[in-house]
């Protein structure tokens, strides 16, 4: 026994209530319709469960193959089964082409009817299940989902909801971690391309020498190891979005052959002389400041240029501290879940401590510190002391009684602080405090940092 909900629509009574009587008897749900009026009547009122559609070719007003493209669009995920009198290939031919799941003559046997109702509900069911995971994954990574409600993020967000309907290329700046790829895939989500692929690649994840060929691919015996045809990441995204996250890295040469791709959209493959057509939407991101860079002849002049169609600047999380709390309740409910853990949040002097932290790593590195406290801990309530050692060494507030006001205090938070924010690159920190390097060390053995 199946079940699901059909509408068949036949002007011809006794043989509708035949059909229908049949496909109940299987345990379908069968709604009926004696003519394509009342058809879209049903229709509208039961869109959302009728999984296939059973529609005679001739109705008293109207032709169920005109009528096709009517109720694709009225019920986008249900299949359509046209029914006829007479079998007549054009009439087959068409109906399949305008998206019929198959076209067939009335007195066949029920055995065959059957048949093909089971397969069109088995497929329909498989496109509801697609768009329910479609609609999560939207839901995780659409615009909504980003926590926070600081002007900087506002700000950022406001932006990218206006250019997400356009084709424009767009380019994410900001530091890494900062959510550049959430931003790109919310782009895209919010884009008419959101049924279509969206694929993302690090140019700084391959070798210089491989990145051609995976965004562009390569015909066999290219070079020696191509042993086959390699469809590129340009082609795989053809309809879609292209996100090209660190474009910066890109070398110059692969710099000069994506131009001409945002320029044509057309790309000649490794060991090939025939152009590629493709259909591409583009958004990059970067961490550098690019436009210095191409001022400094260290990226194309003209590649930047294109690319900054429309620059979006996602901030440092430094400079929206206010969705500090907000990302770390966030964090801390999926951990909770993930490690099997009841932790409801953390206390008020944790808080301060993340509050007071310059992250350097952005929300990245928020996400891997609360990981790792969230598995040190096991009490209710996150504190100060499940942090690591760096992020406790900070001390209260300045303004806290009694606590670190000392000029001694503030200047070993902030050596502390600097460090940190280098990598314990003693030069560079040296060089950021204003301070000579053998002062440095001897601050260091002083503080016993």
């Amino acid at each position: 026994m199946f079940s699901g909900t059909l509408l068949l629509i036949d002007d011809e009574h006794s043989l509708r209530q035949a059909i229908g009587r049949l496909l109940e008897l299987e345990g379908y749900t069968v709604l009926q319709a004696p003519d394509a009026r009342r058809g879209f009547e049903v229709l509208t009122q039961h869109a959302a469960e009728v999984l296939v559609i059973l529609c005679d070719v001739k109705l008293p007003d109207g032709s169920g193959i005109d009528l096709l493209p009517r109720l694709r669009q009225a019920a986008p995920l249900a299949e359509i089964i046209l029914l006829t009198a007479y079998g007549r290939i054009p009439d087959s031919v068409r109906a399949m082409r305008e998206g019929a799941f198959d076209y067939l003559t009335k007195g066949d046997s029920d055995d065959q009817l059957l048949v093909v109702v089971d397969k069109a509900v088995a497929k329909a069911r498989l496109q509801h299940r697609v768009a329910a995971l479609e609609r999560q994954v939207g839901a995780l990574h659409s615009f909504a989902s980003m926590i926070g409600t600081s002007a900087a993020l506002g700000h950022a967000k406001d932006l990218a909801e206006r250019v997400a309907p356009t084709d424009s290329t767009v380019l994410l700046e900001g530091p890494t971690g900062a959510g550049k790829e959430l931003f790109a895939q919310a782009i895209h989500l919010a884009s008419p391309r959101r049924s279509k692929p969206f694929v993302a690649v690090n140019c700084s994840a391959f070798p210089r020498d491989l990145l051609e060929s995976e965004l562009f691919g390569y015909r066999k015996g290219a070079f020696t190891g191509a042993v086959a045809d390699k469809k590129g990441l340009l082609e795989a995204a053809h309809t879609g979005t292209l996100f090209l996250d660190e474009i910066g890295e890109l070398a110059p040469d692969v710099q000069a052959k994506l131009l001409r791709v945002l320029e044509t959209q057309q790309f000649t493959k490794l060991g090939d002389t025939q152009a590629v057509q493709v259909n591409v939407r583009f958004v990059a991101a970067t961490n550098r400041n690019l436009k210095q860079e191409a001022t400094d002849g260290h990226f194309r002049a003209d590649l930047y240029y294109r690319l900054s169609v429309f620059t979006i600047d996602v901030p440092a999380l430094k400079n929206r501290r206010e969705d500090i709390a907000p990302l770390a309740d966030y964090f801390l409910q999926n951990f909770a879940v993930k490690l099997r853990k009841r932790i409801t949040g953390l206390d008020a002097a944790c808080l301060r401590q993340l509050q007071q932290y310059s992250w350097p790593g952005n929300v990245r590195e928020l996400k891997n510190v609360l990981e790792r406290a969230a598995i040190l801990t096991d009490e209710l309530v996150l504190t100060a002391d499940a942090l690591p050692d760096d992020l406790q060494l900070l001390g209260p507030e300045p303004d806290a009684p009694g606590t670190g006001r000392s000029l001694r205090g503030m200047e070993k938070r902030q050596i502390q602080l600097v460090l940190h924010e280098t990598g314990g690159n003693k030069t560079e920190s040296a060089r950021q405090l204003g301070i000579g390097l053998k002062t440095l060390y001897r601050k260091i053995t002083e503080y016993g940092i």
